[in-house]
């Protein structure tokens, strides 16, 4: 595997984001929830700066992908209000690196929760990818 700078415990990451219609449960077809910040959204907004942190310091042609995420949707938040996720690098392999995240809103804490992300060669993950769907194609129904 290529050499590239380890991962830094304690960094931290924080993004912003604010509530649309297109962030609501509604939107996610989770009943008659219009107005409330669906857990899609947050999950999807922690997985970024937790993408963001991670991908900014490897060399060309890696990346790293989600293996494993668990988030606890601890309160609501409605349209308009801002949401803040600030993720921390908490353990770290040449493989693997651990993220704590945590998501508020202004009244307060929102969500929290812990993902895993696998560094891979970009190339080598798109050609196993093909392959899979090579396979697929081959089957006949």
């Amino acid at each position: 595997m290529a050499e590239f700078k380890k991962f830094r415990m304690g960094a931290t990451k924080t993004i912003q984001k604010v509530v649309k219609e297109s962030d609501t449960a509604l939107s996610y077809g989770a009943g008659k929830l219009e107005k409330l910040f669906a857990t899609p959204s947050l999950v999807a907004l922690m997985l970024e700066a937790c993408y963001e942190l991670a991908d900014e310091d490897l060399p060309e042609g890696f990346i790293t992908v989600s293996k494993s995420a668990k988030v606890d949707h601890i309160a609501p938040t409605t349209l308009g209000e801002t949401v803040t996720v600030i993720v921390t690098v908490m353990e770290a392999t040449k493989v693997f690196v651990k993220f704590k995240m945590e998501a508020f809103d202004e009244v307060g804490l929102i969500g929290y929760g812990e993902h895993v992300r696998a560094v891979v060669q970009k190339d080598g993950l798109l050609e196993r990818a093909s392959k899979r769907e090579r396979t697929l194609e081959s089957i006949n129904y």
